[in-house]
């Protein structure tokens, strides 16, 4: 796959998670913030909001903390006042990326998000000029190793998935968001634990990148995921295999 996994796959070779798990926590908490301030407290009504919770657990936030954070969102403590913004544009090589921020001070955030763009050889464009490259789709990640692609595949279109790809080292089954959590108990019940859990923008359609593209393209997508109010960034890049390879190599 494109983008997506291929982002995802790099940041964790570069152990970014771990290095940034201040950071990670941060950006967990405005998650369900927005997701119980949009939907409400109780995860059973709100599936945006389980799905931010399934994420804090993952990164180990602790019960307490998820606990403060919807009570803020909810009016049981004093608030904080973020909102949802979405950026989009243009990097290097005509990639196209989306940018999810949660802000309390709009101004602030589009000055450093299109900083942050010119910065890297990039260019953010209007609302609408990249979004319909993108569809929303709940997505479950599979990384243990040994799995039975067949039976996965099987159990997940039986559980009402859209479909199932492999990307890297991992299977990736993707659903409706509003499915999202539906599929995920179903294939736990049937024996087939997901390790990550989200509900994300995938590309339609890719951008093969050259090798002189990459390191540019790379650097615009970390400084972005780095801004203090960004939540997530999506891209259509792909990384042919064995560019992909030879720059790792280069790093080790």
């Amino acid at each position: 796959m494109s983008g997506h996994s291929k982002w995802h796959n790099i940041r964790l070779r570069k152990g970014k998670v771990d290095a940034q798990r201040g950071a990670l926590f941060t950006k967990v908490s405005r998650e369900i913030y927005m997701a119980a301030r949009k939907g409400g407290p109780e995860p059973e009504n709100n599936f945006i909001l389980k799905v931010a919770i399934t994420r804090a657990r993952a990164v180990n936030m602790p019960a307490d903390n998820i606990k403060r954070v919807i009570e803020k969102a909810t009016g049981g403590a004093d608030g904080e006042n973020f909102e949802e913004v979405t950026y989009e544009g243009y990097g290097p090589a005509g990639v196209a990326i989306l940018v999810e921020a949660a802000t309390d001070n709009r101004n602030r955030t589009a000055a450093v998000v299109r900083s942050t763009f010119s910065k890297h050889g990039g260019n953010l464009g209007e609302t609408g000029c990249v979004a319909w490259l993108f569809e929303r789709r709940g997505l479950l990640r599979f990384t243990q190793p040994g799995l039975d692609e067949e039976a996965l595949l099987m159990a997940a279109l039986e559980a009402g998935a859209l479909d199932m790809k492999a990307a890297d080292e991992a299977f990736e089954v993707l659903t409706e968001p509003s499915d999202l959590h539906a599929v995920k108990d179903a294939l736990e019940a049937a024996g087939f634990p997901s390790d990550e859990v989200e509900i994300t923008q995938l590309p339609k359609t890719s951008v093969d990148l050259a090798r002189g593209d990459v390191p540019t393209v790379l650097r615009l997508m970390e400084a972005l995921e780095d801004l203090d109010d960004v939540q997530n960034v999506h891209a259509n890049f792909d990384i042919p295999a064995d560019v992909l390879e030879e720059l790792q190599a280069e790093s080790r």
